[in-house]
């Protein structure tokens, strides 16, 4: 499978499920430490934001608030349409679930069962989180599995596949809940380069097609060519966030400045 940097340029089709975001004022806190402040993010639907900046930002922290993998200390979120107050009590079970199902989240770790074939990690949280027939679910893992380029890894256990494929899989097991954001965190980090450019193939692949993203990302690459807008944070607050080639090529601030310098010229 074949990545190129080259600008994405967008398809005339776009995801049908795709949704827009807005996160206003976000803040996390641990005890007393502050991990995030007054966080904003406005996003149209199909848009895809890279989030870059340096170890301890809160980048990974501001991913997990927003399906409430963390639970955020104020602020407001809202994904696919579907809102949540973090400055009142925790949401109950029935607005948690909306939100998660509106927000598909890859990690660094792909979390696959090893116990499961690739085919019963998709079909399994299909038929449990949208109460899918197994017909159903079987069709749609095989779409994805095509499109993600695996198909004939149907029946084989992670444990066979290398962790570009897994990391492959873990995508087509967020898209099978029909998301309307994906969330993506480093999901680079932990591969080599040769097969960190398949899942780059496949995220581009999920831009073109209209898909909205949030990509927590050290691919600076991807994130000048792929992204509409790059989000610069440090110290759990956003430092600027702009075009991305403006970002990648003349930021305004002095600290992102430093850090592109840092990892363009490693």
């Amino acid at each position: 499978m074949a990545f190129s940097f080259g600008a994405r340029t967008p398809r005339t089709s776009p995801l049908p499920q795709s949704g827009g975001v807005h996160v206003s004022g976000l803040h996390k806190s641990f005890g007393t430490q502050t991990v995030l402040k007054d966080v904003d993010l406005d996003m149209a639907a199909g848009e895809v934001v890279s989030i870059i900046g340096p170890s301890g930002a809160g980048k990974s922290t501001f991913l997990r608030c927003l399906n409430y993998l963390e639970v955020p200390t104020a602020g407001t979120i809202e994904i696919g349409g579907v809102r949540v107050d973090a400055s009142r009590k925790r949401p109950d079970g029935a607005c948690l679930d909306q939100l998660r199902k509106v927000t598909g989240m890859v990690f660094q770790s792909f979390n696959l069962f090893p116990h499961l074939t690739v085919l019963e990690n998709i079909t399994l949280p299909q038929r449990k989180a949208l109460g899918r027939g197994k017909d159903e679910a079987v069709e749609v893992a095989n779409t994805l599995l095509k499109r993600v380029g695996l198909i004939e890894k149907a029946g084989t256990h992670p444990s066979r596949l290398s962790g570009g494929q897994q990391q492959r899989i873990a995508i087509a097991r967020a898209l099978a809940l029909s998301p309307k954001v994906m969330l993506f965190d480093e999901p680079t980090s932990a591969l080599d380069p040769e097969l960190g450019l398949e899942v780059l193939a496949v995220m581009r692949d999920l831009a073109e097609d209209g898909m909205t993203m949030i990509v927590v990302t050290h691919e600076m690459h991807f994130a000048r060519d792929v992204s509409n807008r790059v989000m610069v944070m440090a110290d759990g607050g956003v430092l600027e966030i702009g075009p991305s080639e403006q970002i990648m090529t003349a930021p305004t601030h002095e600290r992102t400045r430093k850090f592109l310098r840092a990892v363009l010229d490693r």
